[in-house]
Order: structure tokens, then sequence, then C-alpha cells
């Protein structure tokens, strides 16, 4: 009784919490001071304390880098995206089609202006997250503290949505503050290629030929027939020969399925001073998942997404982030969309193939392998997820498709303590760049027309 008497109140100092940290890095004295470390913090919430437990502590310390994030991003707003014309462009494209489960609304529709972004930080926002703390509280039987995972959810989210826009934010910020280093260009796929193998990483491989015709073997009359110029020649199209799945990855998916790759995330502290020359142990690897593809799918987007032990290379068990992408109103209706995931999948339920158990052969190579390619191609960037093939080929049986620079950890786990003091230690060099950048009165030019590759 005396719980539920007081969840209100914890309810109101959560919430309260939540407008204060937002607007202290918004519109108060974290916008125009540094964001120092420690005893030296001016964070006004969530202070840190001795008598804190280990969960106590990391959640108070992600907290305070998440209110951060989501206040920056009104700063990056109409600013220049290294892959778009401005992070408002990169915003809408990639959230059009995502909804926050059980909405089936898309997520760009607020991200149009900063002012309907606002007002969803400040009313839907915690508006969802007391309803999703309803959710689990009645689905675990009413075993579940509410105001507990209120709290999980409105300061330190850890669904892979939040984790996603987070590491968006940070290159975001990393990138206009830095100048674009040159390691961005690593988005563009053909640079990708192109300065992979020129620095002896073993990207996929592609034909050097000018071009390929395609023709449908009964159409007639000049019909049925495409030309692809390659960007060997300066055309639009990567053109290379299918790769196909190792024998030991295809044991766990069923027939025919897509490539289907690892999502390796990497960290990279040569990031957060970009004057300094990397060296070796600058990156880690944080995680690993293997993307199981689904029966018929053309690529591994459409897949079950198993965790694996970073240092064991042990597939554990699987899941998907598909409910975030279902859209239209009636996913709203009850039943129509599933509000979580977990990881229940032990096999691959296209044809019941056992999956979790089965050893990564060498990851620990495999590991080093990403890490030093990040070394080499994009040491200033903060996050890289790169996309690690197990191919068929024995002159390549291991290689990188692409790497992505504004990357999600697609539910994989990780060391949640390195990956903060990562954040931390890069947005305390971020904001003194930032205010200096305030103080210079620099002008950022928003280059039109720009587009990802």
């Amino acid at each position: 009784m005396g719980q539920a008497l007081s969840l209100p109140f914890r309810i109101v100092k959560t919430t309260a919490t939540y407008y204060g940290g937002l607007f202290f890095y918004l519109f108060g004295k974290g916008r125009s001071t540094p964001y120092d470390l420690g005893d030296a913090s001016n964070f006004p919430y969530l202070r840190p304390s001795l008598s804190d437990t280990k969960e106590e502590s990391l959640f108070k310390q992600y907290a305070r880098i998440h209110l951060y994030s989501l206040a920056s991003n009104f700063y990056l707003y109409n600013k220049p995206h290294y892959r778009k014309g401005s992070y408002r462009d990169d915003l809408i494209d990639n959230l059009r089609n995502v909804a926050i489960p059980g909405t089936g609304i898309p997520l760009s529709l607020f991200a149009r202006s900063r002012l309907t972004a606002l007002g969803f930080l400040l009313t839907a926002y915690p508006a969802i997250s007391f309803v999703s703390s309803l959710h689990k509280w009645i689905k675990s039987r009413f075993e579940s503290s509410i105001s507990k995972e209120y709290a999980t959810r409105l300061l330190a989210p850890d669904d892979w949505f939040s984790y996603w826009r987070l590491n968006c934010n940070i290159v975001g910020l990393h990138s206009l503050l830095n100048d674009m280093p040159e390691g961005y260009q690593m988005e563009n796929k053909w640079t990708f290629l192109q300065e992979g193998s020129k620095r002896k990483v073993p990207v996929s491989p592609y034909l050097d030929t000018p071009g390929i015709v395609v023709k449908h073997r009964n159409e007639e009359g000049g019909m049925g027939i495409f030309f692809y110029k390659n960007a060997t020649e300066g055309g639009d199209w990567i053109i290379q020969e299918r790769i196909l799945n190792s024998d030991w990855v295809s044991k766990m998916l069923p027939s025919p399925a897509p490539l289907s790759t690892f999502r390796v995330i990497t960290e990279s502290r040569a990031s957060i001073d970009v004057t300094k020359t990397p060296k070796q142990g600058d990156v880690t690897a944080l995680s690993c998942v293997f993307r199981a593809g689904r029966k018929n799918a053309a690529t591994d987007h459409d897949s079950i997404l198993f965790d694996v032990d970073v240092t064991s290379g042990k597939i554990l068990g699987g899941t998907t982030n598909a409910h975030w992408y279902r859209l239209g109103p009636l996913q709203g209706l009850p039943g129509r969309c599933p509000w979580r995931s977990t990881h229940n999948y032990t096999h691959h339920p296209d044809g019941n193939i056992p999956v979790t158990g089965n050893v990564l052969p060498d990851i620990k190579n495999m590991l080093a392998l990403v890490e030093e390619s990040h070394l080499k191609l994009c040491p200033e960037v903060p996050l890289a997820g790169w996309d690690v093939v197990l191919s068929a080929d024995p002159k390549l049986p291991v290689c990188l498709l692409e790497v992505n620079l504004s990357c999600n950890f697609f539910r994989g786990t990780f060391d949640e303590k390195t990956y903060l003091d990562f954040l931390d230690d890069s947005l305390h060099r971020l904001q003194a760049k930032q205010l200096t950048s305030d103080r210079e009165g620099k002008k950022f030019t928003v280059q039109e027309g720009l587009s990802s590759v």
C-alpha cells in the first residue's frame, strides 16, 4: 500500500528531473558552460553518490548523456550533416519508416520542425514512457516496478532505437564541430571500397569493367534491356559478383536465404582529439550481432538478430526490431503490433534451425580485423558499424561489406561502462569546441542537395 501511495510522487520526481535536465542543456546553464565530468560537473540533477550501486551509477551517467543528447538535437537541427544537407534532413530521411511500436505514426512527422520536435519531447515522450511502464507492469502480472520502468524509459532508455539515435547524435556533433574529417567519407559505399582496397582492408570485391548490360530473356523491340555504368568509370553503380554465405553460416539459415552478416560496432578514442596521431589500442570492438536473414528475403535487413558474446564467440538468444517499422493507423489497434521483444529465439524460425549455442570461429581475429580497419580508414570517426561477411570464397573467407557511421547495436549487448565513459569523454571535448564556435561566431553553411549514397 505504501508503494502505491508513493507512486505519484516518484513519477512526478522523475518527470521533474527530465524537464529540469532537458531545459538545463536546452536553454539553461548547461548550454553555455563546459560539460565537465566527476566532481567538477555542474549538472544539478542525479548527482553521483558514494553510496550508489553500480546500477545506480550507470543510470545517472547515462541519464545525463541522454538529456544532453536530446537538447543538442536542437543545436544541430539546421546545421550541416556529413551525409545530408542538414541534420534535419537526415532526421526526416531516417525516421520516415520508424514508429514507436503500437502507434503506427512515422517519427519523421515530429522532426519536421523544431516546434513539433519540442512538443513531442515535452508531451508525447513522457506520456509514452508512462504508458510503457504500465504495459510492462500488466505484462509481468503486476511484478515490475512502474516508477523504475518509467524512469528507465524517460531518463535512460535501453531500447535499440534510443541507442541508435544517441550514436547518430554523437557523430552529428562530432562531424560538424571537427569540420567533417575525411573519415566520414567512408559512409559512401564506393569511397569505402576504393580506400579499403588502397589501404589493404579486406573489402568485398568489385568488378573492374566499364559497365554491364542486363537483358530480359524474352523481351523484344528494345524493351527489357538495361545498361549500368560502373562506379569505376564514374557511374552510379557498384558492380559486384554475388557473395555467398560460408558453409558454417549457411547451416544456420533456411534456403534460400540472403547474405547474412555480422554487425560489429567499434568505438575510436582517436576521435576525441583529432589533432593527435591515432595509435594502436585506440579502437575497441563493443558488440557483435549475427543477422540471420529470413527465408526468401533479398537482404539481411529482414532477419533475426542473434547476440554474440564478444569474448567467447558464443551465439546467444535472438530477437527482432521489426515492430519498430510497422506503420499505419491499424498498428495502433490492440494486438496488431507487439510493443516489446525479447531475446527468446534459440532457433531460426524459418525451418526451426538451431542457432543459439553455436560458436563463431575465431571471433578474436574478426574483432581485431574491424578494429584495425577502423584505425586504417576512419580513426577520427567516433563510432562505426561494420558488416562482416563470412563468405564461401576460399580466397576471401572474411571481408567487410560496408561501414555505417550513424550506427546502431541491433540489440547486441555491450559493456555499458566502456561505452558511457567514451561518450562522456567525447561530449566533454565536443562541448568545449561548441562553446569556442559560439564565442567566435562561427557560421555553418548547409550544402544544398547533398544526399547519402
